[in-house]
């Protein structure tokens, strides 16, 4: 574990001792091997990936990334100024010395766009707060590595049990909100308007195409990949079947999507395959008055 401060370290020998402002702090202990290791293997290095470790101490895990794969490079930042020094020393010691860097830096203060991979082993209440900053700064599809500990309600994605837990997230793109596109089906242009809800990578969402409305189903979210499902009855023309694969940047979706007609759940006709684009809104035909549907 590494030291961590987010204002400075307060030391309170005794009550009435004069102490500085600070919140958390985290005694440094170096991480064994074989969880480094098992926390490289897990993040699933690949060429052109840059790793940070936030409370890096002596260096071991930025270290042991770059090491791992000649096509990474690593930074680190900790708040105790002797164990940069150390780190960077152990850096040139390795032969690394021109793949990695190590800041004498809050881990607050960490650019964390900068970075495709994200270690941390840290105490608990600790990696709770950098969550938030992690969340709102690191770009999407981003891996988040952890040991021992989580990262609370939000789940990983994956988790190697063996000698304790280490785990790893993927930081999610932004699927909250309203959403609209349109879609030539049974041929006629359709207008969709779709509101998701978003914990995490985990969405929901429901959708209305003309006066029908519909629950998407099968909706999986990794970094900006995102796919969901959809069967949905268009006016005119019956049931259909939607299998959406997309890729999420910023207010835009774009991809493709499979459409089949259906009859009593089965696939009948030939599949189309469409180019698929939507657009992130303030507004949402989703809630216009309906009126009587005919059935």
């Amino acid at each position: 574990m590494r030291p961590l401060l987010i204002a400075a370290l307060c030391v309170a020998f005794t009550a009435g001792t004069p102490s500085w402002a600070q919140e958390r702090f985290s005694i440094f202990v170096g991480s064994n091997p074989e969880s480094i290791d098992r926390m490289v293997v897990i993040a699933g290095l690949r060429d052109g990936d840059v790793v940070t470790d936030l409370g890096s101490g002596d260096g071991r895990i930025v270290i042991t990334a770059v090491k791992s794969h000649p096509g990474v490079r690593g930074w680190g930042v900790d708040i105790d100024e002797k164990l940069v020094l150390q780190s960077t020393a152990e850096a040139k010691k390795e032969g690394v010395a021109d793949r990695v860097q190590f800041h004498h830096r809050n881990a607050f203060d960490a650019d964390l766009s900068q970075a495709n991979v994200i270690f941390m082993w840290l105490w608990p209440e600790l990696m709770y707060m950098l969550r938030a900053k992690i969340l709102a700064e690191a770009r999407p599809g981003t891996r988040v590595v952890t040991n021992i500990w989580d990262l609370g309600s939000w789940k990983p994605d994956a988790v190697d049990e063996r000698q304790g837990p280490v785990n790893k997230w993927v930081v999610p793109a932004n699927t909250e909100g309203r959403w609209s596109w349109d879609l030539v089906v049974g041929g006629v242009k359709r207008h969709y308007a779709a509101v998701l809800e978003q914990q995490f990578q985990q969405v929901e969402g429901v959708v209305r195409a003309g006066d029908r409305r519909g629950v998407f189903r099968n909706m999986k979210l990794s970094g900006e990949d995102f796919s969901f499902a959809l069967d949905i009855t268009l006016d005119g023309s019956g049931l259909y079947r939607h299998e959406f694969n997309v890729r999420v940047r910023g207010d835009q979706m774009t991809g493709i999507v499979r459409v089949v007609q259906l009859k009593d759940r089965e696939e009948i006709g030939e599949a189309v395959t469409l180019p698929f684009q939507a657009t992130r809104s303030s507004k949402s035909a989703y809630f216009e008055p309906t009126g009587l549907v005919k059935r």
